[in-house]
This record gives C-alpha cells, structure tokens and sequence, in this order.
C-alpha cells in the first residue's frame, strides 16, 4: 500500500525517518513484528504462570522496591499504578514534532519481542501515531537512568485512559478522547508499564530531530560560509586539497572540497587579492567545520543504534529462556553523545558570527555596517549584536549534562546520565544555530552586492538569487526582526544540495 510504512526488525534509517514524518505515512505491524510480539507475550505469560520466583518488576516493586512481593492477581494493577506514579513530569510542554518520534521509536522498540507487551498495546501506540494523537508530555522529569520514566509515563497515561492529549489542534483529556473514538482504554498486563516507561525515547526521539536538522545545518554553515568568504573578499588558498589531505581529518577534507565546489567559477574568488591572509574565521573553515562534521557522524551512529535497540528493563529473551534485569535503559551513550552534538554545533555557530562581524567592519573596501550611507543609517549593525547573543546562549547549552549525577530511589539508582538535559538543551542550540545562519546569509548576501559587478560562482548567484525573491537588498535602515525570520524560513525551505549527507562516512583519497 502507498503511504504505508511497514514495521519490521529493518534497521530504522534517519531517511526513512524522514520520509515517515515529511510525507505523513501511516505505521502498521508486519507479520512478523506481530508474530514476535506475540511470542515473547504468551513466553512471558507462560514462565509466570509456572513460577513464582521473583522477576523484578514483573511480580516485584519497583526501584529500591524491588524486594517486595506481588501476586499474580495484582500485577495489572502494579503496571497501572506504575505509569501513574511515574507521571511527575513539568515545566513547558515538548514540541508535538518530538512526541511524534517518542511514539514512532517506542513503537519500534516494543516490536522488536523483547519487551513481553500485549499486541494490542503496540496497535494502540499506532492508532495514536496515525491519528495524529499526541500525548502531552513535559520537558523536566527524566534522570536519562531508569530510561525516560517520567515522560515516558506521559506518553502511555492515554493508554490507560489518563492523561491529556493534543487532537485536532485541541489539548483534551484522554477521556474525552476515548468518547470521541468509542473505544476502550488498554488494560495493562504484567511488566508492560516497565516496558513502556523504561526505554531512552525521550533522549533518542530529541537526539534524532537534532541530527536530522544538523545534517542540513552543517551544510548550511558551508554555504553561508562560501558567501561570506567571497563577498569578504577572500582567498582559496587555504581550501587546497594537497594542503587539506596533509591533516589527514576527513570533515577536513570533505569542508574543503565542498568550497572549492560551491566558488568554482566565481570571479569574485579569482580576482587578484591585495591580502595575503585572511582572518581564522574565513582561513579555517576546513578545520571548524570539518571537525563539527567529524563529530555529527560520531554522534550519528550512537543515535543510530540506540533507535534500533531494545532499552527496556528487564529483558526477555523468550529463545533462550531468559529475562534478564539489567541497565540498557541507561542514557549514557546519549548523554555524551548529545553533549558533544551540541559542543560541535556550538562552534558553527560561533565561527559563523565571527564571519558576520568581520563582513561588518567597514574593511576591504565594504561600508562599515554594509549599508551605503553609515551615520544616518546603523545599517547592519546590532544583526551582530543578535548572533553574539544567540553564540554565547549556546555557549552555556554547550556546558555537558553528563558530567552531572544525582542518585536516586534511595540508591539503588546511584548513578544517572542526565541525558534528557542534554538532550533538551541541545534542541536549543540547534534552534539557535539555525539563526546564527541566517543572521550571516542576510549579511553575506548584503555584502555580495557591493561587489558588484563581478559576481560569485553560478551556484552561490542562484541561491543568493532565491533569497532575494524572500529578502530584499536594505538600501536604507528598516526593521531586521522580520527579515531575520525571512532568513530562517529559507534556511528551513532550501533542499539540500544533493542526496549524501556530509556527515556519511567516505574513504579520503
């Protein structure tokens, strides 16, 4: 069927992620996804019907708890009253295109049979996500330990009928929902709270919309960077292949490369320079943004695997007779990993604001503030203001959360990720990333034209051209607030410039 997304033990991509979210597929269970669902269920069922022996969190507390004892009439009630308790989440409510991916990535991660989930709480989760039911969930509460306790609570209080849910636009309670849909709230059978609420979605549903964005960004950052360079002026020396395969670095390499590409036929790059060095901002590029791509693909195969994992605890493993209590709901592969994310982005951010202060010195023969008349008019100036604002924001995002722990559930839980933290301030710093840019494409932009008549490649003419059908040339002061939101709309609306991320890893040749 069209617009079907078939879910199945296939490793999950970040294309096919995209193309999921982008062009609104529906999910559905294939066979064999149903089929292990149900056969590490009726294993589950089977092993404790036979025994009472102790499997934490299936007839057992929870936490610090785990030594108490529950029976077998209770154990629904334990899950209910799990998902209940958990809920402690506050603060601002996470963006709808976040929850969405919890949803998608739970859903994987319960399909995968090992989590011991009825059939029937995985199709609910798809109901939600076909319906566009969106579960309200707060950004405070997780410790990135025991999993994402307590969003994930939030996301599966509508499962048993709590909660409220973001529907047609509408915040609702689940009640309301469920009157709407006329149908009935799952009844959780043993450990399926665990499994719920147990799980990195939280941390692995932000870190993947950060990557998806950081891929484009990172590109952004060399096509704002090669306009930058041009309208200042500057040289392609320092962009030379030979002098670039020396370090050996491939983001390096691949930065270098890119530019040469982006000015092959520029005049402006040609021309005879009076300067025989540019300042680091423009003469380091490969290096800067090559390391941030370096560290984008590291942080690309942590996530990458973690989206493709089973995080819940305890683990069944119905083929060799084992559930297992152990700690793959811990975040720290997220933590750091999401830690250095938001360092790498960081610096973009930061060299490219440097760019856009030097574009705005009244040097190499541009007008101070890039705008004809100066004095009467500031011009560009207080655009630099707003990038150096938004570049020491991310500065104190870009402080690790993983070097934190605060232990919990009166120390059983003695060491914790803290990766939810990071990964909701890496959101941030992707956010602000993104204006930087914009900040230096609408100054980059403003600077070209004092170059004229000779013009840059044929590659950075079109898109400096497109940007100008959003964004007009400021002959004159006026306010910069909406042309800043021009920028970011473009940034966002611009298709890469070819399929291959810059983050996909190549051999250096």
């Amino acid at each position: 069927m069209e617009n079907v997304h078939y879910i199945s033990p296939e490793t999950l991509t970040f294309d096919t992620i995209e193309q999921i979210l982008e062009k609104g597929y529906t999910l559905e269970l294939s066979k064999e996804s149903r089929d292990r669902i149900n056969y590490c269920r009726k294993y589950l069922d089977e092993k404790i019907g036979k025994s009472d022996d102790p499997i934490y969190g299936v007839n057992t507390g929870f936490g610090s708890l785990y030594n108490r004892s529950i029976s077998k009439e209770d154990l629904g009630t334990l899950q209910k009253n799990l998902v209940m308790s958990h809920a402690c989440g506050t603060g601002d409510e996470i963006p709808s295109e976040v929850t969405r991916l919890m949803l998608l990535l739970k859903i994987y991660a319960l399909s995968l049979g090992n989590s011991g989930v009825q059939l029937a709480t995985v199709e609910r989760l798809i109901q939600f996500f076909n319906l566009d039911i969106l579960p309200i969930v707060y950004e405070y509460g997780s410790l990135g330990a025991s999993g994402d306790l307590a969003p994930l609570a939030h996301m599966s209080l509508p499962l048993i009928g709590m909660g409220e849910v973001l529907y047609k636009g509408e915040k609702i309670e689940t009640q309301e929902l469920y009157k709407q849909l006329k149908c009935e709230p799952i009844e959780l059978r043993s450990k399926e709270g665990l499994a719920l609420i147990n799980g990195t979605q939280f941390m692995s549903a932000f870190a993947t919309h950060c990557l998806i964005k950081a891929f484009r960004l990172s590109q952004q950052s060399d096509i704002t960077g090669a306009i930058s360079l041009d309208a200042f002026d500057g040289r392609i020396e320092p962009f030379n292949d030979s002098v670039n395969l020396l370090r050996k670095q491939k983001g390096q390499v691949k930065t270098a490369r890119r530019f040469r590409s982006l000015l092959s036929d520029s005049e402006l790059i040609k021309q005879q320079k009076i300067h025989i060095q540019d300042p680091y901002s423009f003469r380091c590029i490969p290096q800067v943004h090559g390391a941030s791509k370096d560290a984008i693909n590291y942080v690309k195969e942590i996530v990458l695997n973690e989206i493709n994992a089973v995080t819940d605890n305890p683990t069944v493993i119905p083929e060799e007779d084992l559930v297992i209590s152990a700690g793959n709901f811990h975040g720290q592969p997220l933590a750091l990993a999401l830690d250095f994310l938001s360092i790498a982005l960081s610096e973009l951010g930061s060299i490219s604001e440097r760019r856009t202060y030097r574009l705005l010195s009244g040097k190499r023969n541009l007008p101070s503030y890039l705008i004809a008349s100066p004095g009467l008019n500031s011009g560009f100036m207080i655009l630099q203001y707003t990038a150096a604002s938004l570049v020491s924001k991310n500065k104190h995002l870009a402080t690790p959360a993983s070097v934190d722990s605060i232990e919990s559930s009166q120390g059983q839980e003695d060491h914790v990720s803290m990766g939810a933290n990071a990964a909701t301030k890496a959101y941030r710093v992707v956010n602000n990333l993104e204006r930087i840019l914009a900040i230096e494409l609408l100054t980059a932009a403003q600077a070209l034209e004092f170059r004229r008549p000779l013009k840059s490649s044929s590659l950075i003419e079109g898109i400096v051209g497109s940007f100008r059908e959003k964004v007009e040339f400021a002959d004159n002061d006026k306010m910069l607030y909406k042309e800043i939101e021009k920028a970011v709309l473009f940034l966002r609306q611009t298709k890469p410039l070819s399929e291959q991320s810059y983050t996909e890893d190549e051999p250096l040749k």
